[in-house]
């Protein structure tokens, strides 16, 4: 073999090893964008759940505040009724007292 053929069997020797890392690179890079890809969805849906449970709770939160509100108004007019009903009773037990 020859100086100028051994240097060309080497030259294609360091094209087919350089060609090789290149394949492994691409596939090492895909495999690694493909695990990113799964971690970003599993993040996403572990997101979008937290999202979901948390407007359900606010959406609860929101109807027992608002069961309370109504409560709370309920008893005030209550309370506001009957203070109305006892000074109109007051005022007529004063009227009648008055005349007899």
């Amino acid at each position: 073999m020859t100086d100028q053929e051994e240097q060309s069997l080497k030259a294609t020797e360091r094209k087919e090893k350089r060609l090789e890392e290149e394949a492994e690179q691409l596939a090492r890079e895909q495999v690694r964008k493909k695990a990113y890809l799964v971690k970003e969805k599993a993040a996403e849906k572990v997101s979008k759940a937290k999202k979901t449970k948390r407007t359900e709770k606010q959406a609860t939160e929101d109807i027992e505040q608002s069961a309370r509100e109504q409560t709370r108004k309920k008893a005030y007019f209550a309370k506001e009724q009957a203070m109305a009903e006892a000074q109109e009773a007051r005022k007529l037990k004063a009227k009648k007292q008055s005349r007899g």
